[in-house]
């Protein structure tokens, strides 16, 4: 429903803070909700129209017992639409509402202006629903079990896809082949690479070398498919044995999927945007003196870490201080890496003013994984108290591994590239020549786990329709899993076979 009168004005009072500051957003429009209301609506991402599945009555209970036990609570969510929708609980108090409305308007800005959401759908909210109707009309004509079944495969290997697709092209262009033959068959022309000697010399062996790097270039073409294929979900789509409203429904999937990508691509930054713009906004604009004290319990609680955990709010909020600060003082360029005196480090100021327009910079050009290699600092770690932890199988206890920057930041930076997940490839749809559909997982120092495995494969081989074969690493072996549809085998290879 829509927001009361009351709630309109501070809507309109924060609106215009948030332009003043420079903030350049979607319209939103924000709705009122129960608690009961918020919880189903983020069981379903946000999108209540969306297809019916068990999973989301399994998030919906997950977020009430939470909210009843006291153990998490929802104060805003967001869409990434043109225009945004945006939900404000209605038990929460005037401050609360204060502060999710001008977190909402830096998440909007976000969405409307970061190069990760170039190619985003902005009438999702539509398209959400279209898929919801088509899916319940196959549900009405194949039976639920049917229709929901396919989806769970479907849902098993949404995070195979090409995330990096969005942003370059994978695949070459039709009529870009390396060699053309002329209009007659027997004489090759070509466009790199001539090797004009040798054609004069002697020039039957030549055309005959030629015709045959013609054939084996041709013969190369023939393996689907002909480059590694990240995009799983695609591949299957093109060529794998399905029905038309089996494909139809992965194709959805897929699309919701690559919806979704550049959020998780961009949490940290997203988050961090939205908290610097709600602090700053609330702290200098839109806070009443007896409102302070209840802003800074409620803030507080957001930037709350929890041991063991990446807290997105809070390293993106420190990070993006840490860049303003940084860029105000001058803190950056060759001179300030070339001095190594302590103490004019630290006195250390340009007084350049530069770091407003340097975060805004800084929002449009960067992911979280480009946003932490190049602004995580030594000083930034260690004022934040960053380090690596594992579990100590001795004590049987999670111990601080090491403070030491390089290892801090490259843990962080494996656990924020690819979300953390694995990088697997179509490498033949034909292994063996038997129809099987082989896959190779890039190793990266951590085994894929074996029951999560071990369902994709059977998932994918139901899709298939075929067995499924998986080339990877397991406790430092090159190994390949193949999975019939019913059970798992797995068979050591040589080293060689497994190189990327």
């Amino acid at each position: 429903m829509p927001i009361p009168v009351h709630l309109e004005r501070l809507r309109g009072m924060i609106e215009g803070f948030a332009r003043g500051y420079g903030l350049d957003f979607f319209d939103v429009i924000f709705e009122s909700v129960t608690f009961d209301e918020m919880n189903m609506i983020a069981s379903y991402g946000g999108f209540p129209t969306r297809y019916p599945h068990w999973k989301w009555g399994m998030e919906y209970e997950r977020l009430s017992k939470g909210y009843a036990f006291g153990l998490s609570k929802i104060y805003e969510l967001v869409i990434n639409n043109d225009p945004s929708y945006a939900y404000l609980m209605s038990s929460n108090t005037d401050l609360d509402q204060k502060l999710v409305m001008a977190h909402v308007y830096g998440h909007v800005d976000f969405f409307k202006n970061n190069f990760a959401f170039t190619n985003t759908n902005r009438k999702m909210m539509d398209v959400m629903a279209n898929h919801g109707t088509k899916i319940r009309r196959y549900i009405d004509k194949y039976s639920h079990e049917v229709v929901e079944t396919f989806i769970d495969r479907c849902l098993s290997i949404e995070n195979l896809i090409d995330r990096q697709s969005l942003y370059i092209r994978r695949r070459d262009a039709p009529g870009t082949e390396v060699a053309e033959l002329s209009s007659d068959e027997s004489v090759p022309r070509f466009r790199v690479e001539r090797e004009y000697m040798r054609g004069y010399i002697n020039p039957k062996a030549y055309i005959a070398e030629q015709k045959q790097k013609i054939e084996d270039e041709r013969e190369k073409r023939k393996r689907v498919p002909e480059h590694p294929e990240f995009d799983v979900m695609l591949f299957l789509i093109e060529n794998a044995p399905l029905e038309d409203w089996q494909r139809d429904v992965l194709a959805m999937l897929r699309e919701e999927a690559y919806y979704f990508s550049p959020q998780g691509q961009t949490k940290i930054m997203n988050e961090g945007w939205a908290t610097f713009w709600h602090t700053t906004i609330l702290t200098q604009k839109a806070l009443n003196d007896s409102e302070v004290i209840d802003y800074a319990c409620v803030h507080s609680g957001t930037m709350g870490v929890q041991p063991g955990s990446i807290n997105p709010y809070k390293l993106g909020l420190e990070l993006f201080r840490d860049i303003e600060d940084r860029w105000n003082k001058g803190r950056f360029g060759l001179d300030w890496e070339a001095c190594d005196n302590r103490a004019e480090r630290r006195e250390w100021d340009k007084k350049l003013g530069l770091g407003r327009e340097k975060i805004f910079e800084v929002r449009r050009h960067y992911n979280d994984v480009t946003f932490i290699d190049e602004f995580l600092t030594v000083d930034f770690a260690l004022a934040q108290k960053l380090f690596v932890y594992d579990f100590n199988q001795k004590s049987h206890s999670w111990e601080i591994l090491t403070h030491e920057f390089k290892k801090v930041k490259r843990k962080l930076l494996f656990q924020l590239t690819n979300f953390g997940q694995p990088f697997i490839a179509v490498i033949d749809a034909n292994h063996d020549n038997k129809g099987e559909l082989l896959l190779r997982h890039r190793h990266e120092g951590e085994d894929l786990r074996s029951d999560y495995m071990n369902d994709t494969l059977e998932h994918l081989a139901a899709i298939w329709r075929r067995p499924v074969c998986l080339m990877t690493r397991l406790n430092d072996r090159p190994v390949m899993v193949r999975h019939n549809g019913e059970k798992a085998e797995e068979k050591e290879l040589g080293p060689e076979d497994v190189d990327w």
